[in-house]
């Protein structure tokens, strides 16, 4: 998976993440409006890296945010990105539909998506300040390890992780107990599916978006029936583009799974606990987050997070345990769960000022 300087056009699977539907208008500049300018830095068959040029009254800290490869495209990102653009000299590594990728591009398996950040931090280079969220957590930290454990100058300014699954042995949630319960055979055989004759991906083995649909739909069931926070979201839409971007629309805006990922991922995150437990390699090296002495490193986690359980996230504090005290730093925020993290007031209100001020407190080394 050979990274590559994007020509001047746009991937057409990419065409609907930015800026048409995910920033979809201008961001309020002072007294006026300012346009929003995207481009590929970056790309191959499976992502890109993109940033969104914007006209700040002075200079801003450069951020990647790293979208997390799900199964909900990154539109429900829209919140978070709308409101970091301010803020941040924006980047954003991001991931095509499997769907339209030919079989013949190969295989792309949790190590391809650790590869893709460190692509993308290596593209960008020395100060960048690195955030991942909910999957992307675990790529974003085992990344900075392999960078770390280089010694070279690439490794982020600060690593910032949200409501991710970095020790699913601490206070399993459902997905982690349901990934557990079934063979690699049966996931195989009864859940994943190949890519039909009509697609540009046919043949390829996909973990595919309409099971995605469903699995949110019985979420969003359950979440009103125990009156969630999603349940919540949909009586009150705290979103900051309610009409161009409601929250249920974002919600279920699915996409397929590489196969190879869904597969690595239900047997190194959660049957085997790999990162926490010492034993991820990638592409025969150690993924050591002990080697971090440099990257300031924030976990925020939600109060009523029903996906990832309490202490998560947190656990890349035990994980980095070289890491000195100062430049470390852990939030629970209350009365919101997964979803407010990055979507709603309080996203807006108390966690993004939190990495504003994280990211100015941590320039770098």
């Amino acid at each position: 998976m050979e990274a590559r300087l994007a020509p001047s056009y746009s991937l057409p699977w990419a065409d609907e993440v930015f800026l048409g539907r995910v920033i979809a208008r201008n961001v309020p500049c002072g007294a006026r409006d300012c346009p929003v300018d995207e481009s590929i830095l970056l790309e191959t068959p499976f992502f890109s890296l993109r940033r969104f040029s914007y006209a700040r009254p002075a200079a801003a800290p450069r951020l990647l945010m790293v979208a997390p490869l799900s199964g909900t495209r990154a539109l429900v990102l829209h919140d978070m990105l709308s409101s970091l653009l301010p803020e941040f000299d924006l980047h954003g590594l991001f991931w095509a539909d499997p769907v339209n990728i030919p079989a013949a591009e190969g295989p792309f398996g949790l190590a391809d998506n650790i590869a893709s950040v460190l692509a993308a931090l290596r593209c960008l280079g020395a100060g960048t300040h690195l955030l991942g969220l909910c999957q992307s957590a675990l790529p974003a930290l085992a990344a900075t390890a392999l960078l770390a454990a280089e010694g070279g100058p690439a490794h982020p300014a600060s690593l910032m992780l949200l409501g991710g699954k970095l020790d699913t042995g601490l206070n399993p949630a459902r997905v982690d107990i349901l990934m557990r319960r079934y063979s690699r055979e049966t996931f195989i055989s009864q859940v994943l599916s190949r890519v039909p004759a009509s697609e540009p991906g046919h043949g390829r083995l996909v973990y595919p978006a309409h099971l995605q649909e469903m699995m949110m739909l019985a979420y969003i069931s359950r979440q009103m029936l125990s009156g969630g926070e999603v349940f919540r979201k949909l009586l009150h839409d705290d979103g900051g583009d309610i009409a161009g971007h409601p929250f249920i629309r974002l919600l279920l805006s699915a996409m397929d799974i590489p196969g190879e990922f869904f597969l690595d991922t239900q047997a190194q995150v959660f049957c085997d606990n790999a990162l926490a437990r010492g034993r991820m390699t990638w592409h025969g090296r150690a993924v050591n987050p002990g080697a971090i002495t440099r990257t300031a490193l924030l976990t925020i986690e939600a109060a009523q997070d029903d996906i990832a359980g309490r202490g998560q996230t947190q656990a890349a504090h035990t994980l980095c345990r070289a890491l000195p005290e100062v430049l470390r730093a852990h939030h629970v925020q209350e009365e919101i769960g997964h979803f407010g993290l990055f979507h709603g007031a309080v996203w807006r209100g108390a966690i993004l000022p939190r990495l504003c001020a994280f990211t100015k407190n941590h320039p770098g080394l």
